[in-house]
């Protein structure tokens, strides 16, 4: 009973908000809050409010919806676990593809001779004194002139 009230009066207080909106030619915004409005008042009519005040003060309903939330749990675990799996699954099957169509069949492995190595260039070793080689960033700054 107080629920059906309280809804009803917050129904009446949004359409005399709307009422007064509508007054200062904000049809649009009118429009919206009397729907927004009329949502309590239709709740109350069709006994929505009567069936959610006494859910809300069961205790049955109360450990249905925490069985409903152990579930929805158990649902979305074995759904990631499953999805693990398939992902390492996949990548396993597509390396093992990728490593079986990377030669062809009956094909050797290439042997490294005496001649296979070639020389590296040294690495540039910082100059003594601690200063770094600016040279390229010189080079670029000269391009753009400045």
């Amino acid at each position: 009973m107080i629920a059906e009230t309280v809804c009803s009066a917050v129904s009446v207080a949004g359409l005399g908000i709307a009422a007064v909106t509508a007054y200062r030619r904000k049809f649009l915004s009118a429009a919206r809050l009397a729907a927004y409005s009329l949502v309590p008042l239709g709740l109350v009519m069709t006994g929505a409010v009567g069936w959610a005040v006494d859910t809300a003060f069961s205790p049955t309903a109360w450990a249905g919806f925490g069985v409903l939330g152990a579930a929805w749990l158990m649902f979305m675990g074995t759904r990631a676990a499953e999805r693990r799996a398939a992902g390492g699954r996949r990548e396993r099957e597509a390396a093992g593809e990728a490593g079986r169509d990377a030669v062809a069949p009956g094909a050797s492995a290439p042997s490294l001779g005496p001649g296979a190595r070639t020389a590296r260039p040294p690495k540039q070793q910082p100059k003594a004194g601690g200063a770094e080689d600016f040279s390229d960033i010189e080079a670029i700054l000269k391009k753009h002139g400045i």
